[in-house]
């Protein structure tokens, strides 16, 4: 199977601390800094007027947050994701697929003996169709108009 992806594996402590790392930068590089930033410029702007009140730092993130979603709300363009479906399966990750699935179902007792029911009554209704005579409904009653 092609794999287009990259796979990143966090092992022990080193992959734990390096997974904060990247968490607690990605949250100040894109939370806590604009959020900061939005608060000192919405103080600085406060001080000219006085019937504006100062904000602190969860003010100031709140927002930046009303920023981010106004400005990817109402911008032009807009915001497209585009899911791409992977390839499908080569002829021989299909047939190891199948192999695999009949292997499961062979050892499965429960599924073996709904397969043996199936095929049961499968043979029942095939026998009884078989003994029904076929006889045509519209060729009997002209037989009978003729007769008569």
């Amino acid at each position: 199977m092609k794999k287009s992806f990259n796979v990143i594996q966090v092992k022990g402590f080193r992959g734990i601390l390096y997974l904060a790392f990247i968490g607690i930068c990605l949250a100040a590089g894109f939370g806590w800094f604009p959020g900061w930033l939005c608060m000192h410029i919405w103080n600085y702007a406060a001080s000219y007027f006085t019937q504006i009140p100062s904000i602190g730092i969860f003010q100031g993130l709140l927002l930046w947050g009303i920023l981010a979603a106004s400005y990817f709300t109402f911008r032009k363009d807009r915001l497209v994701v585009c899911m791409k479906a992977s390839e499908g399966l080569s002829e021989e990750e299909l047939k190891a697929v199948f192999a695999d699935m009949k292997k499961n179902m062979q050892d499965d007792t429960f599924l073996r003996n709904m397969i043996k029911a199936q095929n049961a009554e499968l043979k029942i209704r095939n026998l009884s169709e078989s003994n029904i005579p076929k006889t045509d409904p519209i060729k009997d009653n002209k037989n009978k108009v003729e007769m008569k």
